[in-house]
């Protein structure tokens, strides 16, 4: 069995207050978890307006299906978070 985690750093630069990031947070929170059946949570920055830190964790006995996984979430963010920052960092246990 293998965990694998996925860390997204987001830096929301047209965010003006905690509300509207959050929107943007909870939409891709909310996204991932209906499309991968993952659990999603923010782990850091939570106080700050213009940046987050989203970690995506799922568990499957295959690698090579997590990586495809983790690639299929990497996309998903990446359409969610168009016209932001991001960075993503992949680890696996």
């Amino acid at each position: 069995m293998e965990i694998a985690l996925l860390i997204i750093d987001i830096h929301l630069p047209y965010a003006q207050s905690l509300k509207d990031k959050r929107e943007v947070v909870r939409q891709l929170k909310d996204r991932l978890r209906a499309k991968f059946n993952c659990s999603v949570a923010e782990v850091d920055a939570n106080d700050l307006w213009q940046i987050s830190q989203v970690a995506v964790v799922t568990v499957n006995s295959d690698h090579v299906y997590l990586e495809q996984m983790m690639s299929a979430m990497e996309r998903e963010a990446g359409r969610i978070l168009a016209g932001n920052d991001y960075e993503f960092h992949r680890e696996f246990v």
